[in-house]
């Protein structure tokens, strides 16, 4: 889905607390995206910046605002049609597709790195906020838009401004949940391990999750 151009510096710069460089890489991911996930998952994005940004602040971490927004913008992508690969899971369908976005533009291997990691764990619980800033602060701007962790921690004014900008649809808890759906369903298997099982098991009556254990029993060793 593509939706309209828009000056993604001038959407930030107004946002208390909120810092973003009006650069060409910054200018280049938001009309990337923009071009190919919905308006529902546009916005989405968004906001995790923002809630990473503020974040990072308030946890006082040292961060690249650029590297994180690449990181933050492209976190779903692996959701979308033009992205989503039949065997991998989304979220590295996602963080290869950030690692390719940089490395045409030049961007030096440990920040890429650094980005594919953010991506591909954002889903991981527990073990992003151990890591690099730009993973950890994906991560917790995730978790704040989606399962509200971190909610109150934000000044109302800040939170304001980002939902003016980048507003919620009124049932964006069930419209999340089925953007989640929609693209990893072709590919239950890679949810092995990983949250979005969950979502599988919500939306599909059919689905049956793998277990670890008869992994197992199942194996070829003998005892």
């Amino acid at each position: 889905m593509t939706n309209t151009p828009d000056d993604s510096a001038e959407k930030y710069q107004f946002i208390t607390g909120i810092a973003l460089p009006d650069s060409l890489l910054v200018r280049d991911a938001t009309q990337f995206v923009r071009d190919t996930e919905s308006q529902l998952l546009f916005n989405h994005s968004s906001r995790v910046f923002c809630f990473a940004s503020l974040a990072g602040q308030r946890l006082k971490k040292t961060f690249d605002p650029e590297l994180l927004y690449v990181g933050a913008m492209f976190h779903d992508l692996g959701l979308t049609r033009d992205f989503s690969t039949a065997n991998e899971r989304f979220e590295v369908d996602g963080a290869n597709a950030a690692r390719d976005f940089l490395k045409q533009r030049n961007i030096a291997q440990q920040d890429v790195d650094d980005v594919w990691t953010a991506i591909a764990l954002h889903t991981t619980p527990g073990i992003p906020q151990h890591m690099h800033p730009v993973v950890a602060l994906v991560t917790a701007g995730v978790e704040l838009d989606v399962l509200g962790i971190g909610l109150a921690d934000v000044h109302p004014e800040s939170l304001d401004e980002i939902l003016q900008r980048f507003p919620r649809t009124e049932q964006f808890k069930e419209d999340i949940i089925s953007a989640f759906f929609d693209g990893i369903k072709h590919k239950p298997v890679t949810t092995f391990g990983n949250i979005k099982a969950d979502v599988l098991a919500d939306k599909d009556p059919a689905f049956k999750r793998i277990n670890f254990c008869d992994i197992i029993r199942a194996s070829s060793w003998d005892g």
